[in-house]
């Protein structure tokens, strides 16, 4: 009788949801699982590259199945299998329906490979329907941390924004430990406006397919969360299993590279330049692969760059079809000529990983996804929060209020891939409030006794590597 478990990985078609995902499946296929992940054609590139990169031989263990993407059914063009690839928000509402059309290739490959239990991505909402119908344990990955899951969920049943009389007046939000306050403002419009329509209820039904779930995967560590682990558990009744970092389980320079996807920068240029700064003198700014800035706001960071004095690498969206020339008209005349070896600008994807683990790295501003939050924290890091949609508010209410390893740079408003304007002396204030300083020493302090208690939690008898035991313990359990 063959005893090796084997678990389908289903990651959404986002790169900020794939990334995790394939880590994921290196750190199970490490601990000798079978893994087969499953994607759509255009998507499997990436994801093969990812795992291959990796030295270690359990990447035999992973596979990958292809399943082609209903472009054309649903009315979109070819080549957008990626909800980051989308410019337009009407097409959004076609990409998710297209989505949805891949239940029955997905249930064909379920009757054909017999995997033992799945791990969907939150999004998929109908894999939960599937699992049931084969009758295997279906367990979601929803991408983020305890805390922001908890604050979303309990801001979503208890609705207390309908209590303020303005979008700005702060409430406290109910059943969260530690008084967490937030206002109507920050909220995502998905569960602040009561509006129905297909993205609005396709965000609701994501949201609420945990509690239809066999339990949840999650990417944080316990030390880092302790009691919004306990909340996720103990008051919203589920069953969790925390696993993470798992950006931790890329080792080399080259699985650090090539995660995501191919780097628009020469890693060897990017280290060699590294080298040459000081320890923690270096700022790096990232936006994620979903921040859609205006040319202004690109101008306003710019500016606030330079102003702070502090060298620099700045990462900026290269989009499609774009010329040099064009790329460059939102920067402040003479500004690249001026930064000349101080700051280094990379047009296109950066090795994020890579730049975070080194020694020069003293301060990150970030978006607050959790991918780059969590690097940023296993990396030993203090940031400068910069949150824009999604649950990203909440990510940042944890680093600045809970984790006191961030200051924020002031946003007010959830305004999905825009961001809501921030004016340069905003952006130099922060650096330099995370850059310089008692209160800045205390953060990086803080920030490097995580770092160390993230490497402790994924390490052997670690609290992420028991739990990663425990979860295969107990799907064996079912299988076996």
């Amino acid at each position: 009788m063959d005893t090796q478990l084997h678990m389908f990985l289903f990651p959404f078609m986002e790169r900020g949801h794939m990334i995790p995902m394939v880590d994921m499946a290196k750190l199970l296929a490490s601990r000798g699982v079978k893994v087969t992940v499953i994607t759509t054609t255009l998507n499997s590139i990436a994801i093969s590259n990812s795992i291959h990169t990796s030295k270690s031989p359990s990447a035999s263990n992973i596979h990958l199945l292809n399943l082609e993407f209903p472009s054309a059914e649903v009315g979109m063009p070819e080549g957008f299998e990626k909800g980051d690839s989308i410019v337009s928000p009407a097409m959004f509402p076609k990409f998710i329906s297209a989505s949805n059309l891949l239940q029955t290739p997905f249930e064909e490959a379920v009757m054909e490979h017999h995997p033992h239990c799945i791990i969907a991505d939150i999004f998929f909402t109908w894999v939960n329907d599937v699992a049931t119908k084969f009758g295997i344990p279906k367990l979601n990955f929803h991408g983020t941390c305890f805390f922001s899951f908890c604050a979303m969920e309990l801001l979503r049943i208890h609705k207390p924004y309908n209590q303020v009389s303005t979008d700005t007046e702060p409430f406290v939000i109910p059943h969260l430990p530690g008084e967490i306050t937030y206002t109507k403002s920050k909220i995502p419009v998905f569960i602040r406006d009561d509006v129905k329509n297909d993205i609005t209820e396709f965000f609701k039904r994501a949201q609420e397919s945990d509690s239809t779930s066999y339990g949840v995967v999650v990417n944080s560590f316990y030390e880092l969360e302790a009691e919004y682990a306990d909340c996720y558990r103990n008051v919203l009744g589920r069953k969790a299993w925390h696993i993470g970092p798992l950006s931790l389980c890329n080792q080399e320079i080259e699985e650090k590279t090539q995660r995501g996807k191919e780097s628009a920068i020469d890693e060897h240029q990017c280290l060699k330049w590294l080298d040459s700064k000081k320890p923690n003198s270096v700022v790096y700014a990232c936006f994620g692969s979903m921040t859609k800035f205006s040319s202004d706001q690109l101008r306003e960071i710019a500016n606030g760059l330079e102003a702070s004095g502090k060298d620099f690498i700045w990462v900026v969206p290269k989009l499609d079809g774009e010329d040099k020339e064009e790329n460059q008209n939102w920067l402040p005349e003479g500004f690249e000529q001026r930064m000349e070896g101080k700051g280094l600008i990379i047009r296109g994807w950066a090795p994020q990983v890579l730049i975070l683990d080194h020694p020069a790295m003293g301060g990150f501003v970030t978006h607050c996804g959790w991918n780059s939050t969590l690097e940023g924290v296993a990396a030993g890091v203090p940031m400068v929060t910069w949150p824009v949609a999604g649950e990203q508010f909440s990510n940042e209410k944890l680093v600045t209020d809970v984790l006191k390893i961030g200051v924020g740079v002031g946003v007010q408003n959830w305004v999905r891939s825009l961001g809501d304007l921030i004016k340069c002396e905003a952006v130099e204030k922060a650096i330099r409030r995370v850059m310089e300083g008692e209160e800045a020493e205390e953060m990086r302090n803080r920030a490097k006794e995580l770092g160390e208690m993230a490497k402790r939690a994924v390490a052997e008898n670690g609290s992420s590597y028991s739990d990663l035991d425990a979860l295969i313990k107990e799907m064996k359990s079912f299988a076996f």
